[in-house]
């Protein structure tokens, strides 16, 4: 994040080398603003890849009931799917991709649960106190890394501290001249970051409007794969038969080893596997592979680019026809485009 949440937790360098050193389950409830900085940090999380700021992701997705799989780093199709469904509820683009547009309006998600915990308290918090109200105030201050001792629910010494530091670092009054605090003062720590957060997200979108605009000025076309388009073309009209590869009758797979045999090309058999075998392309150009998910979770449809906005592939209805990405049926399937290498 940039903002002066993140400034105060880099500041706090031991703290947050001591958190990520320790095991995922240690700090992974504890820290939630070194979460959203680390997912941050990693601008773009795709199929294929792992690590940490995968297994953060796919917390995040779990506490927001879009994943329900093991939280265990790798990017695989079920967390692609738990994306997009993410994508789909929030009128951003489904790419199944994690964007920094899919960032950080995730990370906004989870915190506004954040923020309802604090319409459960029925009063302010004082010096001495020990209540599930002040537990309430404890967490929203650890949520932003200001707070670092155990969930007590005592109003000590390190909840004031954590107070007075957030209080200089966000420019708000959270306690009055009796040390009290209030629903409303947590409610201000919260909108404060998140007016920050939105100004962040409202770049990341001008930006990525900005890209997208520029790569609709000019399409790249390749002339690789002619021979495998070429061959497409002469296939439009033939039948659909499921588990056919051959003129006599296609599936979406069969088809698409079919013609990239015209480029002495040998591919794997199953949509998922060829999904595997290529390489992840932002937009694809003329000879890429379109992929598109239908009758389960994760890539189960495939058809070859022909420019334009549209593709060539063996449909179950008509059999070899060109279809084009912008129809709802299709966009609202679409995965993302690969390349074969």
């Amino acid at each position: 994040m940039l903002n002066g949440t993140v400034e105060h937790v880099v500041k706090q360098s031991i703290l947050y080398s001591y958190v990520l050193s320790q095991p995922f389950s240690v700090y992974v409830d504890a820290y939630p603003v070194l979460q959203n900085k680390q997912l941050l940090e990693a601008e773009q999380l795709e199929y294929g890849q792992h690590g940490e700021s995968v297994r953060v992701l796919q917390h995040k997705l779990n506490k927001l009931s879009y994943y329900d799989d093991e939280i265990h780093g790798d990017f695989t199709v079920l967390t692609e799917h738990a994306l997009k469904k993410f994508q789909a509820d929030n009128n951003i683009k489904i790419s199944g991709q994690a964007d920094m547009i899919t960032l950080t309006t995730l990370i906004n998600k989870e915190k506004k649960k954040y923020m309802e915990q604090i319409d459960e308290m029925s009063e302010s918090i004082y010096p001495g106190m020990k209540s599930e109200d002040v537990k309430i105030a404890q967490h929203a201050l650890q949520y932003f890394g200001y707070y670092e001792g155990e969930l007590d629910g005592i109003y000590g010494p390190l909840t004031k501290k954590a107070l007075e530091i957030a209080e200089k670092e966000h420019g708000l009054k959270l306690i009055d001249e009796s040390d009290q605090v209030t629903e409303s003062s947590l409610t201000a720590l919260y909108e404060k970051d998140e007016n920050e957060e939105q100004k962040l997200e409202q770049k990341v979108k001008k930006e990525s409007k900005e890209e997208t605009q520029e790569l609709k000025k000019v399409e790249v076309t390749s002339t690789n794969y002619s021979n495998a388009i070429d061959a497409a073309h002469a296939q439009i009209g033939t039948p659909y038969v499921w588990g056919g590869e051959s003129t006599r009758g296609f599936d979406c797979s069969g088809f698409i080893q079919y013609i990239f045999k015209m480029e002495n090309i040998v591919l794997p058999r199953t949509v998922s596997d060829v999904w595997n075998f290529t390489q992840h392309i932002n937009s694809p150009s003329v000879g890429d592979l379109v992929f598109f998910e239908t009758y389960k979770p994760g890539p189960s449809h495939m058809g070859i680019y022909i420019g334009d906005g549209k593709f060539i592939h063996a449909g179950e209805s008509r059999g070899v026809e060109i279809s084009e990405l912008s129809t709802s049926y299709w966009e609202q399937r679409y995965l993302g485009a690969r390349r074969v290498n």
